[in-house]
């Protein structure tokens, strides 16, 4: 029997450089899609999928993450007081329960492997999830709930993988496939940000995993890779032969949320699948769309 997912890890140390000026004082993960911000999103898909530790990997300047998940007492008063009960609920009522989420710091941005890496005394011995906040993913059942569905039937090092074009394989990590039965596929090994000439696929991994804890057995070793950081899926790739590795094709649509384009496109996209928005997006959009060049 496969042990259950209880705890998930957040980096969110990074620095956000493609959004300064606006990440400059307030965290990349706080930037809103519609009106909630990135690691909204994330928290709730964890919760969706079963999880009930969180654990956030943050750095400096990143205070706005931690008071974004605490009561906020001035504003709820205030929002009592007015009689404002919708807006009270979405200032409180999804708050984990006391104890059961974690801040600690990654002292210096040396790549994920290294963030995932500082949660270690968290985790301990069971397997867990990392949830990258800036990879969004649409979908009717949330990506890590899929992932956690299907973990029994390939209990190893799991990542999400979707198909990517040729010429775009040196932006993620590509996988080098061993078998593949259409919805999960057995990797024989992993390469970094390779060029295209040299990509062994186009399956790429975006921001879901699953990990065991061996994964901090390598990561200890403080190894870098590709950009001089330490990599998450270079530790994956030493931990085949002990430790299997899949990919898993979810179902959904996935956005980049760490660049401008990726960004507005998410905002678009969650705003067209919200009923009470999409057909008042849909008329501010079509005068733009239908207008050549800058106004």
């Amino acid at each position: 029997m496969t042990q259950r997912i209880r705890k998930a890890v957040f980096p969110v140390g990074g620095l956000g450089t493609r959004f300064l000026p606006a990440t400059k004082s307030m965290p990349k993960e706080m930037l809103p899609i519609v009106d909630k911000p990135l690691i909204h999103y994330a928290f709730d898909e964890a919760v969706a999928a079963g999880i009930e530790q969180f654990i956030f990997v943050t750095g400096r300047n990143k205070n706005a993450i931690s008071n974004h998940f605490d009561h906020s007492y001035e504003l709820q008063r205030i929002l009592q007081d007015k009689d404002k009960q919708r807006e009270l609920e979405m200032t409180k009522d999804w708050l984990p329960d006391a104890g059961n989420i974690i801040f600690t710091r990654q002292m210096e941005p040396l790549g994920l492997g290294h963030a995932v890496w500082c949660a270690r005394h968290w985790i301990q011995n069971e397997p867990f999830a990392v949830i990258l906040a800036d990879d969004m993913v649409l979908s009717k059942t949330p990506c890590l709930k899929q992932m956690v569905d299907d973990y029994a039937k390939a209990p190893g090092n799991m990542a999400a993988v979707m198909n990517v074009p040729k010429d775009k394989t040196s932006s993620y990590g590509i996988l080098d496939v061993a078998s593949d039965d259409g919805l999960i596929v057995k990797a024989q090994g992993v390469v970094e940000k390779p060029k295209p000439e040299d990509a062994p696929s186009t399956l790429s991994i975006i921001g879901r995993y699953i990990l065991q804890p061996s994964i901090f057995t390598q990561l200890e070793k403080q190894k870098t890779g590709a950009g001089g950081e330490i990599q998450l899926t270079d530790a994956m790739n030493e931990l085949i032969g002990t430790t299997d590795f899949y990919g898993y094709r979810f179902e959904g649509t996935r956005y980049d949320c760490g660049e401008q384009a990726g960004f507005i496109e998410a905002n678009v996209a969650y705003a067209l699948s919200r009923p009470e928005l999409a057909d008042k997006v849909r008329d501010k959009l079509m005068p733009l769309l239908n207008t050549k060049g800058a106004a």
